[in-house]
């Protein structure tokens, strides 16, 4: 099995109010746990939030990053499949897809120590 990394992007979460904001956190509750208890979700990784720091190849730090809302990076997960069709079926099922989001399914190279 090869492991695969989700990255959660976009998403209308800050036009929801917190009853709906509510709601699709338990929603999110359920689907890691639904696939830690089944075995294909390896790290369910974490949220982000808005504010961050860019390092350039100079070495430059600026305040980051700044991009489109449909483009921002709010979180990610580790999962495990037998292929990337596979890992594409697993996304599916994600939260992220409910506000207008978009999941975004990466290989890992597998080069980390483990």
């Amino acid at each position: 099995m090869a492991e695969f990394l989700f990255i959660y992007r976009g998403g209308n979460d800050d036009k929801l109010s917190p009853e709906e904001m509510q709601q699709l956190m338990n929603k999110w509750s359920a689907w890691i746990g639904e696939g830690i208890q089944k075995g294909w979700m390896l790290n369910p990784g974490d949220a982000l939030t808005p504010e961050g720091k860019v390092v350039n190849a100079k070495k430059v730090v600026t305040d980051g990053p700044f991009v489109e809302s449909k483009e921002i990076v709010g979180g990610y997960s580790v999962i495990k499949a037998d292929s990337l069709a596979a890992a594409a079926e697993h996304a599916k099922g994600s939260p992220a897809l409910l506000s207008g989001g978009r999941v975004e399914i990466r290989p890992l190279a597998g080069l980390a120590p483990k």
